[in-house]
């Protein structure tokens, strides 16, 4: 049974901008937020700008972060079920030579990611040759371009860019994504009374298979927004 109803509520929350997985998250967190009935607006931000935005209460939330987001933003509460999945993939040129099957295969090369994005930023924490970029377009010119070695980005982000750009020169390097991330949604700490209630729902979609439907209608969405 869906928690009880909010109707007449509005919330606003940010997301980051330019990013495949995040337009997905605006489609699919609207449609569990009209089960309680609360509208969303969503903002698409730059990362850092999103999350202080959410941090400080400006916005009433952020869409779609990963785990450790909710370690580094104590004034915001994971909605405890993830409801996203992403994977941080490896993108070189496709005559590069070049091999990327673990983390550590990135400390000789030059690295590109999008700037804010935490689980790039975590990935690349340790390394020197790390350039930041506002978009993921941006990361696959990079590439193409030789003017660095590998982009890191979410799979479905870096295959829709490629396809945008109409380009077979930047290719996966490595049979496996470098990790895989659950994806949560965070309210600010001012609304902890809708976290049980936004649980609920998500846990319930899941359950009927109602989610994994919401998810691919939205995905189907978003690619064909990008040809």
């Amino acid at each position: 049974m869906v928690a009880q109803a909010c109707f007449g509520t509005t919330l606003h929350f940010v997301s980051i901008e330019n990013l495949a997985e995040q337009k997905i998250g605006k489609i699919v967190l609207s449609h569990i937020y009209r089960k309680l009935g609360i509208e969303v607006t969503i903002t698409p931000l730059p990362g850092q700008r999103a999350q202080r935005q959410a941090a400080t209460g400006k916005d009433d939330g952020d869409i779609m972060r990963i785990y450790a987001y909710g370690k580094d933003n104590p004034n915001v509460i994971r909605i405890p079920t993830p409801y996203f999945q992403l994977e941080t993939m490896a993108f070189t040129k496709a005559d590069s030579g070049i091999q990327i099957n673990s983390k550590a295969d990135l400390l000789n090369y030059a690295v590109a990611k999008v700037r804010g994005v935490k689980h790039t930023d975590n990935l690349t924490a340790s390394l020197n040759n790390v350039t930041d970029v506002n978009n993921t377009q941006t990361l696959i010119r990079l590439v193409n371009e030789g003017l660095v070695d590998v982009a890191l980005t979410n799979t479905i982000d870096g295959l829709l860019a490629i396809h945008h750009l109409n380009l077979d020169t930047v290719v996966v390097p490595g049979p496996q994504p470098l990790a895989t991330f659950d994806l949560y949604h965070y309210l600010h700490q001012d609304h902890r009374d809708l976290v049980e209630k936004v649980d609920a729902v998500i846990r319930e979609m899941k359950a009927s298979g109602e989610l994994e439907r919401v998810i691919q209608h939205a995905t189907l969405s978003v690619v064909k927004g990008y040809q």
